[in-house]
This record gives structure tokens, sequence and C-alpha cells, in this order.
């Protein structure tokens, strides 16, 4: 019985020392990193662009998931093929509600993917 006692206070020991730390060892912080598939990502990584790492377009969807329904995931990366039909969504706005709604999203999208992913 005293041998299990120690040995669960020595597991919640552990358990308490590691694993969600802020910090790595050496007291520095340890960066996140975001990635995840899906559309954009896919999107991103079959364009061929030299700035299209797999890193890179996996964190670009890790913020679009935060921030993009998945149909306006699915349709932004229809965009990829055709930048120019984005820049008619983004000239088509007076008339055309859904664009508003999409553009401001997508705008909002971009600004946060090149904030949080611009180290990778």
């Amino acid at each position: 019985m005293i041998r299990l006692s120690v040995a669960l206070v020595a597991i919640l020991g552990l358990a308490a020392c590691g694993g969600g730390s802020r910090y790595s060892g050496n007291g520095y912080r340890t960066p996140v990193v975001l990635f995840a598939t899906g559309p954009i990502q896919q999107a991103c990584q079959s364009q061929g662009r030299k700035a299209a790492s797999r890193a890179r377009c996996g964190c670009v969807q890790a913020v679009a998931d935060r921030s993009l329904s998945s149909s306006e995931q699915r349709r932004g990366a229809s965009y990829f093929k055709d930048p120019h039909r984005l820049q008619e969504v983004r000239q088509n706005q007076e008339n055309n509600a859904s664009n508003r709604r999409f553009w401001a999203a997508w705008k909002a999208f971009g600004q946060q993917a090149e904030q949080l992913c611009a180290a990778t």
C-alpha cells in the first residue's frame, strides 16, 4: 500500500511538471505551431508558389478554421487557381451582399493569417 501511495505521488508530481509549460527547458518561450489540413491548405499547396511551404499552408488553414465557415473556405480555395475572380468579388461589393460579407470575412482572415503565419 505504501508503494502504491509513493508511486501515485510520484506520477502526480511528474504530471504537474510537464506538458503545459509555456517555457522550454532553457527559459525561452516555446512557439506555438499552427497546422491544419483542409481546402485552403490543399489549394495553397497545389499552386506551386515559391512561398507556399507545407508549414505555411497548414498554418493558413489553421487560421481559416478559426475564422471562416466551411463554405467560405471552399469559396476562398477556389480563388487560388484564379486570383482575378477574387479581385472581381472585391470590386463587386456594392450591389451584392454575398460578396460584401465574403470579402469582409476573407480580408479579416488574410490579416490574421499574415500576422500568425509570418514566421512559418
